[in-house]
């Protein structure tokens, strides 16, 4: 539960307090954790997240602004802006988180911040069929904005039979869906994957937008939020990528281990004031759309793409320097495909907040177009760069000895044999072991599949673009070239 009296901005030890107070049902390797800020492979990420919210009291009029309820600093991440330069701002202060892990936590809490900020500015929208779901978005957006709460979400049934839809599968249960509806709220069965950040305060948990408008898929057409440690909710973690090592060999997977859950709903009771949606599959499918919470996740995470791909081209060309290969044209092609993609990223965003329009609920929202061509590009382009540190750092990558190596007796041999052209062997190690930790390990990995799925099936992404940018406009130019052409060869 929430303190009952709302603060505004935490600090870090105000997080890792309330975890240790209000732990979610957490399984990880076949056991309940009982504390996740002292839980191996978990503890180090949230000591992170600790720190972020730390960060955002080193330059509040960077990361902070005034509620309009309570009066003290709150996360900018939840700021309606009203304004082109408003929304500058927020671009701003996301970077400033995201580019203290170099872009490589994907599911910083300003993320689910800017969905439940998109909800509740549309919640006419969510209120049209029901007044209550449009007060209980304001509401709620009002509650996690005070009290400064950090959100993870869920939207994906799980992978069972996929030639089916939900309700179609063997086990009626096995997506979750609504089982009991009463007066005072509802009952939900079944799972969904997949979270990230189990360890949040709260959890959002929206519609897929891939429901078919059929009695059968109503029960699985609601939108709630609920808190993570609510009775009956389960998150059962993948095996972690941080196996306890040091930072010096594990510079990020020490570090940025976010995790990642399936959900588990064991009858779960969520109260109205809750619910955001329920039993309406049309207004679930077009939500996040028209309430502008998808363009605001997307913005959030252009400008983490933007922070992920400078720490790439920083590293590669660290790399590059280390051995002296940068006179060979192919390295010097390889930095200048990372370079163009950072380019290619800031014109995105440049080109988002110099088109944002005030939508329809008066909020001033990101140009959709360069957004949706970013969210589309970015996984084609992030497996490649990572292709290329593979290539750059070659067998360099997967020869480097450990810290217990570089101080155990053949520290000297070490020094010796491990130097490299510009670097001596104690300063080119720990560059390689980053890089290895990027583009090799369990953790670089990991990274890459995220980036591949992180707003869906990059298919059906692409299906989707199709079908809701138009392009008559391109074609009838063409249309007019072709008969102009043929009737007299004019070309003006």
């Amino acid at each position: 539960m929430a303190a009952s009296v709302p603060s505004g901005a935490r600090r870090g030890a105000q997080v890792l307090a309330r975890l240790r107070e209000h732990p979610p049902e957490v399984w990880h390797r076949g056991s309940r954790i009982t504390d996740p800020t002292t839980a191996p492979g978990i503890a180090n990420g949230i000591t992170t997240l600790a720190r972020l919210y730390d960060l955002q009291w080193r330059d509040p009029d960077l990361t902070l602004f005034d509620s309009p309820v309570i009066g003290a600093k709150v996360g900018r991440s939840f700021q309606m802006p009203t304004t082109r330069d408003d929304l500058k701002a927020v671009s701003r202060s996301m970077a400033h988180w995201t580019g203290a892990t170099f872009g490589m936590m994907g599911r910083l809490p300003d993320y689910i911040n800017r969905s439940i900020t998109g909800y509740a500015a549309g919640a006419a929208f969510l209120g049209e069929t029901d007044p209550r779901f449009g007060a209980n978005a304001r509401a709620y957006h009002a509650m996690v904005r005070d009290h400064d709460l950090c959100l993870t979400h869920t939207l994906s049934s799980p992978q069972a039979n996929r030639s089916v839809h939900a309700a179609q599968q063997a086990d009626p249960f096995l997506a979750a869906k609504v089982k009991d509806e009463t007066d005072a709220g509802i009952v939900i069965r079944g799972c969904r994957m997949l979270a990230t950040l189990p360890i949040a305060d709260e959890i959002m948990v929206f519609p897929s937008t891939f429901l078919r408008n059929t009695e059968e898929d109503q029960r699985y057409a609601y939108a709630v939020c609920l808190p993570s440690n609510a009775p009956g909710l389960r998150f059962q973690c993948r095996e972690t990528v941080d196996y306890g090592r040091s930072h010096y060999d594990h510079p990020l997977s020490s570090r940025f281990e976010e995790m990642d859950a399936v959900v588990i709903f064991d009858d779960v009771f969520v109260p109205w004031e809750r619910v955001f949606l329920y039993r309406d599959v049309a207004r679930c499918n077009a939500a996040y759309h028209r309430t502008g919470a998808l363009a605001n996740m997307a913005h959030q995470v252009l400008v983490k793409n933007i922070a992920k791909t400078e720490y790439l081209l920083g590293l590669a060309s660290l790399l590059v320097d280390s051995i002296a290969i940068e006179q060979f044209q192919h390295v010097q092609e390889k930095l200048a495909e990372i370079w163009v993609n950072l380019e290619t990223m800031r014109a995105f965003l440049s080109a988002a907040e110099t088109g944002a329009e005030l939508d329809e609920w008066g909020v001033m929202r990101p140009g959709w177009d360069p957004l949706d061509a970013a969210r589309n590009l970015y996984p084609r382009l992030y497996p490649r760069m990572i292709e290329i540190i593979q290539q750059l750092g070659a067998s360099g990558l997967v020869a480097m000895p450990t810290e217990a190596d570089v101080n155990g007796p053949l520290q000297e041999e070490i020094k010796r044999f491990y130097q490299a052209a510009r670097m001596d062997a104690l300063e080119r190690i720990p560059l390689f072991r980053l890089a290895w930790d990027t583009a090799i390990s369990a953790f670089g990995n990991r990274q890459v599949l995220y980036e591949r799925y992180f707003f869906g099936d990059p298919v059906r992404m692409a299906g989707a673009l199709v079908q809701t940018h138009d392009r008559t406009a391109y074609m009838d130019r063409v249309r007019d070239f072709l008969k102009r052409a043929q009737t007299d060869g004019a070309v003006d």
